[in-house]
């Protein structure tokens, strides 16, 4: 809930309405009819959603200035930056391959938003069935490697929220490649 109601940015005294409502709620108490008001809150998360958005890419813009400036780094045409920690061995992936991965993803604040290290299981899934910037920046990479892949929001998940991600928001994944099936297989 906590996740959902930062996507609304509420002011302070926005907060206390709500604080309010749920205490009432709680009591069995509550104050307004929610067939009423249920309906008016999609509109007003949707502009919120817009302006949270706008906000993630303003502090974003300097943080990919920075990062494309930092020493092993490429920023690739589309905006990708991509930087090798640890170089693999062998073939890279092909957009239709699938891989399996290890990997940690955080905002640009530092906040982790997943980790497969923290399941103790490994992702696998195809790698034109992710966001942009996995697409293009895993396939740099060889088995065995480790890549940092700071991805704009376009390469990521645009303007749209996900639980932990606000809406404009600048991804960084630090990738490590396990292994590659080949489609052909």
């Amino acid at each position: 809930m906590a996740r959902q109601l930062t996507q609304l940015d509420l002011s302070p005294a926005e907060l206390e309405i709500v604080k309010r409502a749920l205490g009432d709620a709680a009591a069995n108490k509550p104050a307004l009819d929610l067939n009423e008001w249920g309906p008016k809150i999609q509109p007003l998360a949707t502009a919120r959603n817009g302006r949270v958005a706008e906000r993630e890419k303003a502090a974003a813009g300097t943080y990919l200035a920075k990062a494309a400036t930092e020493p092993g780094a490429t920023k690739t045409e589309s905006g990708l930056i991509y930087r090798e920690v640890q170089p693999g061995t062998g073939a890279s992936p092909k957009a239709t391959d699938k891989v399996k991965v290890n990997y940690r993803g955080t905002l640009i604040n530092g906040t982790e938003f997943d980790s497969s290290y923290k399941r103790n299981q490994p992702a696998e899934f195809p790698l034109n069935g992710v966001i942009k910037c996995w697409t293009e920046g895993v396939q740099k990479m060889k088995t065995g490697g480790k890549s940092v892949l700071i991805c704009p929001s376009d390469l990521a998940y645009g303007d749209q929220s996900r639980p932990s991600i606000p809406g404009g928001s600048t991804l960084i994944f630090e990738i490590e490649l396990l292994d590659i099936t080949s489609a052909a297989k």
